[in-house]
């Protein structure tokens, strides 16, 4: 193999190896179980979606705190009712809901 073939390969290689950031949306959602006990539109057992990105405009460190929230749980923000720790929810993947929650869960 010439070099400049052997580059191309080791590029390509390298390329196919960077981790794509995760995109969430409502399938990502129902995927880990958070549409048990939340919605876009509409209060269930937890906020509606809307209601925490409504919540949270303007804050920045908004995503923070609610990433942390997701993967430890607690209660008293929203009521009475506790929300469960997600500690199995890979990271990336948590901040990638919480992302999509804040900017409107479209």
């Amino acid at each position: 193999m010439t070099q400049s073939l052997l580059l191309r390969l080791a590029l390509a290689a390298a390329a196919a190896s960077v981790a794509v950031p995760a995109v969430a949306d409502v399938a990502m959602a129902k995927n880990y179980n958070c549409t048990a006990c939340h919605a876009v539109d509409k209060k269930l057992i937890g906020p509606a979606y809307k209601d925490v990105a409504a919540k949270y405009k303007g804050d920045a460190g908004a995503a923070a705190k609610l990433v942390e929230k997701v993967k430890k749980g607690g209660s008293g923000v929203w009521g009475a009712v506790p929300m469960p720790p997600n500690p199995a929810v890979p990271d990336a993947d948590v901040k990638a809901l919480v992302d999509w929650v804040l900017a409107g869960a479209k």
